[in-house]
């Protein structure tokens, strides 16, 4: 009783034990905080709910897990308020910084525009950097792969010839080899038959002495069946020896002959019974003709292979020419051994050889059919798409004659072409190629502007009283384009050709149109005039110049418009030129005013395809001035002033496309009017006239009797006015060396320009298709094959490069040339270094015959280009003495293979517009001058 009083009034307590102790006293460094504030292990009523759970173990145990749960969700809540204390101290740092940069002034556009130049600049230098360590690097790549290439291409080289040595000798052996095989073969099948044949005679013998009658009449029919089939193999073969057709006598024998030799139905039965015989043919072989034409023309190709092949020269036609004459020697050595003694038939080790280089020729000659064949059919096709051009040139004849004339000779000649194209081709192969080819040239073409696309936007209220009347209308364009006004500013512009000139141009070229051909010097003297007036204002004498330009001006634009409209008027008050020179005075006149006035009014006046122009000029007029206002007032002063000249030349174009009809249909009439006045004047005379026919007529008639040795002097030998006239007109445009004014008859002196674009273009196509051919010989191709790739790139080089140029920093025309066939085609280096030194020395000529010596060039030496040439004036020259329109399209049908075979199979189109040129030319000058000539004729005699 006294213990129980004594534990109630003095409780002990008693410390858990250690793991319970651990579990519930843990270190709150060291422990882990819970991730979910809402967890109910940490909640309180779960703490007690795990204490209501247990037995209670006295009232010290119960005690001591109050404290324990209650000390813990202080520690809970302690940490939780120390968190969000630290979350509403960051966000207030966090909303102090904003309000700090919020309330602190931005810095100002300057700076901004400096931080982005720096970085421009500094962004520039590193490309700049990177640019030049990539373009080292790209360098010495090109370096190593070229030194590669190099190595890899003379060790190629070098094992190819091992590989050739090996073959020829490995191919010599074999045939030594076989030809002793087979001269031990021969030796021992003509011992065999030899005894067959008189094992034979015994047998017979000895089988007459004891047969009786019926086996008497059984060999009777044996011997006769046998003596048959003897026959019947010795009757080709004889036939064959008549015929007489042998090597010897295709060497000797000319082409044409052998021609209709081998094309005659007696030859080629007779061959094809013998190649039956040799069992090279089917006894039933459909194609027996054909299969046999092709065996005959292995002696064409050994008796005549230039005239055959054009080109013997090439891999694939020595391959040919080699196999043909291997098959011929067989073929005549295996004829020559058919005999009676070995019963005309041939030694089965010498057929087999034999059928080998049958099979062997035929598959050569088909693969070299089937090149050629893509030769011919690039160029019915490139004739094909030439007529096109024609038809395509001629058809839009008004008055019908040159259209009805051309149509019926270019329909039939298409018709042809495309049936020879679709039998080599294949019709679905032909049509493809030929809409292909006429689609890219009908887009090389240059496109006509609609007449709405070019007619300036004040015309479209007058136009059909401007159409009414041509001769007004030209009035107007020579109006519009001729000085007027004062001031310096006058020389500027451009002026109106005479009537005589107008009126040629277009009678050549129906769409002949003015144009600014001095915009580098008109640039140069823009420069000259700014400084001027800049000074002339610096000096006070501003209201002169702004007088004289405004005057320019008001003049041009006022001369597109027709008088009385609302433009007319607003112009004529906008640019009263005495209130201006008032104002200028006074010192009130505004630039910018007159800047905006005009950025209003011009884009209502240029026609629909100057519009991006127009704009462009419009937002420079407009736009705010920036440093010195008189040098961009007098900038843009000069822009105004060049687009109103563009204007006005746009107007003037307009005007003549409007009479360019009438002007066409009396061209000839009135050139011819001027002409005669000239002379009658004085003003002109005929000398070089005289002294250009003499010249043609003493060639050609010295050519004349160099072919009529006799001294018959034929008149229909002689040369016609006509032909003297077509050499003459040749000789003069296709000559070596620039055009002299003085030797040119006065008669052409309108077309000296043109007749000098045709000398430099006929230089041309001579280099390039001396290069060429040059390079496809030493690469063993087909002259005849077309590289319009490289001959495209090369005339480009050419029209914007001369052919030597004494800067040592650039590479030199010749080797950029180089480059162009060099990347094309892979060469060997003794090929490269051929290549290199014939193009130099092609430019090297062409220079030199470009250059005047005393009047005249420097003859091409090289005989490669002295040939070509030559072979482009006498296509030329052949062309054009064509006289009907059927001689014009057959000549025109014919003249890409013609000049595939002359080596410029890529100038097709080149020298169709060449020859289209002096045509014109022909046609103009001998309907304006013809009365000319008949006096010269008359004069001269003939």
């Amino acid at each position: 009783m006294d213990q129980q009083s004594h534990g109630q009034q003095h409780p002990e307590y008693y410390a858990p034990p250690a793991h319970i102790a651990a579990r519930f006293y843990r270190n709150s460094l060291t422990r882990r905080k819970s991730s979910a504030a809402s967890s109910r292990r940490n909640s309180l009523s779960s703490a007690q709910s795990r204490a209501s759970s247990r037995s209670r173990r006295g009232s010290t145990g119960c005690q001591s897990t109050y404290i324990a749960q209650h000390l813990r969700r202080a520690s809970i809540i302690e940490s939780r308020k120390a968190r969000l204390a630290d979350r509403a101290a960051h966000a207030e740092q966090v909303r102090l910084r904003a309000a700090l940069a919020k309330a602190t002034p931005r810095g100002s556009n300057t700076n901004s525009e400096e931080r982005a130049l720096a970085a421009q600049v500094a962004k520039e230098k590193y490309l700049a950097k990177v640019a030049a360590a990539c373009a080292e690097e790209v360098a010495r790549a090109k370096r190593i792969a070229e030194e590669v290439k190099e190595r890899k291409l003379a060790e190629e080289t070098r094992q190819r010839l091992e590989m050739e040595e090996r073959h020829a000798e490995a191919e010599k052996r074999r045939a030594e080899y076989q030809r002793n095989i087979q001269a031990r073969r021969q030796r021992r099948a003509e011992s065999a038959e030899q005894k067959m044949a008189v094992l034979e005679v015994i047998d017979d013998v000895e089988e007459e002495a004891v047969m009786d009658d019926n086996q008497v009449e059984d060999a009777a029919a044996r011997r006769v069946q046998k003596a048959w089939r003897l026959y019947q193999r010795k009757k080709p073969v004889l036939a064959f020896k008549q015929l007489d057709l042998t090597t010897k006598r295709s060497q000797e024998t000319s082409f044409e002959d052998m021609t209709a030799l081998v094309a005659d139905s007696t030859v080629i039965s007779t061959t094809i019974a013998v190649l039956t015989h040799l069992e090279l043919q089917e006894s039933n072989d459909a194609n027996a003709a054909l299969n046999t034409r092709t065996f005959l023309s292995a002696y064409m190709i050994i008796g005549h292979p230039t005239s055959v092949l054009v080109k013997k020269d090439g891999a694939q036609e020595q391959d040919l020419i080699a196999k043909a004459a291997e098959l011929i020697g067989q073929f005549e050595a295996s004829v020559e051994r058919l005999d009676s003694w070995n019963s005309w038939t041939v030694n089965p080790m010498q057929l087999e050889t034999l059928s080998q280089s049958y099979t062997a020729y035929t598959s050569a000659f088909a693969a070299w059919r089937l090149q050629d064949s893509s030769v011919l059919i690039e160029g019915m096709v490139a004739s094909f798409v030439e007529l096109d051009a024609i038809w395509q040139t001629v058809k839009d004849d008004t008055r019908g004659e040159v259209a009805s004339d051309y149509r019926e000779g270019i329909r039939d000649n298409q018709v042809m072409l495309l049936s020879r194209i679709r039998k080599l081709a294949g019709p679905e192969r032909a049509d493809v190629l030929i809409k292909k080819a006429i689609r890219e040239s009908r887009r090389r073409r240059p496109k006509k502007r609609p007449a709405a696309e070019v007619r300036p936007r004040g015309l479209e209220a007058a136009n059909s009283e401007a159409g009414a009347s041509s001769e007004h209308a030209v009035e107007e364009a020579a109006l519009v384009t001729s000085p007027v006004g004062s001031g310096e500013i006058n020389k500027l512009f451009t002026t109106m050709p005479s009537n005589r000139i107008l009126t040629h141009e277009l009678a050549i070229d129906k769409e002949f149109r003015l144009e600014d051909k001095n915009s580098d010097f008109r640039d140069e003297l823009y420069r000259g005039i700014c400084e001027s007036m800049k000074v002339g204002f610096k000096a006070g004498e501003g209201a002169v110049w702004t007088v004289s330009a405004a005057e320019n001006v008001r003049e041009k634009l006022l001369r597109m418009l027709k008088p009385g409209n609302n433009m007319h008027k607003m112009i004529s008050e906008a640019l009263d030129l005495e209130n201006i020179n008032r104002q200028c005075q006074q010192g009130v006149f505004s630039y910018s005013g007159f800047f905006n006035f005009m950025a209003n009014v011009l884009p209502k006046l240029c026609a629909p395809f100057r519009d991006q122009e127009v704009r462009a000029l419009v937002e420079q007029l407009r736009a705010d001035d920036n440093g010195d206002e008189l040098d961009a007032m007098i900038e843009k002063l000069f822009k105004l002033l060049r687009m109103v000249d563009v204007l006005s030349l746009d107007y003037t174009n307009f005007m003549i496309m409007n009479a360019a009809p009438a002007l066409i249909k009396e061209a000839a009439g009135y050139e011819h009017r001027i002409f005669a006045k000239e002379l009658e004047s004085g003003n002109i005379g005929l000398e070089q006239t005289r002294r250009w026919w003499l010249d043609a007529k003493t060639t050609l008639e010295a050519e004349a009797d160099r072919r009529d040795p006799e001294g018959a002097r034929n008149p229909a030998d002689r040369p016609s006015p006509s032909k003297i006239y077509t050499h003459a007109l040749v000789e003069t445009a296709i000559y070596q060396g620039e055009l002299d004014p003085e030797p040119i008859p006065e008669t052409l002196q309108l077309d000296i320009e043109r007749l000098q674009k045709i000398r430099v273009d006929a230089i041309r196509i001579a280099v390039i298709g001396s290069i060429l051919l040059t390079t496809k010989n030493l690469l063993k191709r087909d002259v005849r094959s077309q590289w319009k790739t490289e001959a495209s790139r090369l005339w480009q080089l050419l029209s914007t490069t001369p052919y030597e140029h004494d800067d040592d920093t650039e590479p030199t025309p010749a080797q950029k040339a180089f480059s162009i066939l060099e990347t094309a085609h892979n060469m060997p280096p003794s090929t490269k270094t051929a290549v290199s030194t014939t193009i130099t020395r092609f430019f090297t000529q062409a220079a030199d015959a470009m250059t005047p010596h005393a009047g005249h060039g420097i003859k091409f030496t090289d005989p490669v280009m002295k040939v070509i040439f030559a072979r482009l004036k006498s296509h030329v020259l052949m062309r054009l003495e064509a006289e009907s329109s059927a001689e014009r399209v057959r000549a025109a049908s014919s003249a890409s293979e013609r000049l595939a075979a002359m080596g410029m199979a890529e100038f097709t189109d080149k020298v169709a517009g060449i020859v289209d040129v002096l045509e014109r030319v022909r046609r103009v000058d001998w309907e304006s001058h013809g009365f000319v000539y008949q006096r010269i004729v008359g004069e001269l005699g003939g």
